[in-house]
């Protein structure tokens, strides 16, 4: 997992998720962070920039994130009411910590990050677009180009900015069959555009499709989970 991790962070500071709503990129985040503590070098700060939904938002299990030993970020929202996060500036421009920023789904949650552009737009930033094949926003080309061309021009973001990551999460209950499909109908449609930099599967299916798969392959934990969702056993 070291030399996944080192070949995903190279000489970046700031990792910035993006993506349709519902794509997955909150626990991808957290993920990352996650790794970025345990392999990196630096402190990490985390910034939850959703404005635009009241669930599965990174916020909703801050007491874990910190306890990772992760420096949290977000503002408290009154109702629907759009709020800007403290301190992106700030941290965006220091090499000396990283930065892993969870954006709101689709263009609409976008445009928080539209005013951090010229930063973003750096040699030190990457911008992960989170694919997902479970979702009705990527269910061809013509779509995914549609909502990634969307939230380009909200956040001014440049595409060269711009690396695609594998998420073919259907939930707690998705299956190892499922991933593997998830993951094939996907490079079928992006590779020949754009290469993918890597999948992620949850921690709970890693073993049952790591030799099947051909790529970078990162294991991730579900934290955002709620009572309600299913009674499945979630422990680890």
């Amino acid at each position: 997992m070291f030399e996944k991790v080192q070949s995903m962070i190279e000489n970046k500071t700031n990792f910035i998720f993006v993506g349709e709503a519902g794509s997955g990129k909150s626990e991808i985040a957290i993920n990352f962070a996650k790794y970025l503590v345990k392999y990196g070098d630096k402190p990490v700060h985390f910034f939850d920039m959703d404005m635009t939904k009241p669930l599965f938002r990174s916020r909703d299990v801050i007491s874990e994130i910190e306890a990772m030993g992760i420096v949290f970020h977000h503002e408290v929202q009154f109702y629907d009411a759009p709020t800007i996060v403290g301190g992106v500036n700030l941290h965006l421009k220091d090499d000396s910590c990283y930065v892993v920023m969870d954006v709101g789904g689709n263009d609409t949650g976008a445009r928080s990050i539209g005013g951090y552009a010229p930063k973003v737009n750096k040699d030190n930033t990457v911008v992960y677009y989170v694919l997902n094949a479970f979702r009705p926003w990527s269910g061809d080309i013509d779509a995914i180009d549609h909502t990634l061309a969307l939230i380009l021009g909200i956040s001014h973001i440049h595409l060269s900015q711009v690396h695609m990551i594998n998420n073919p999460n259907n939930g707690i209950t998705t299956t190892a069959e499922e991933f593997l499909e998830g993951c094939r109908k996907m490079e079928e449609m992006v590779t020949p555009y754009k290469p993918i930099d890597f999948a992620c599967v949850q921690d709970t299916l890693y073993d049952s499709v790591k030799d099947k798969f051909e790529g970078i392959l990162v294991p991730i934990h579900l934290y955002l989970t709620y009572e309600w969702l299913t009674d499945i056993d979630r422990t680890k």
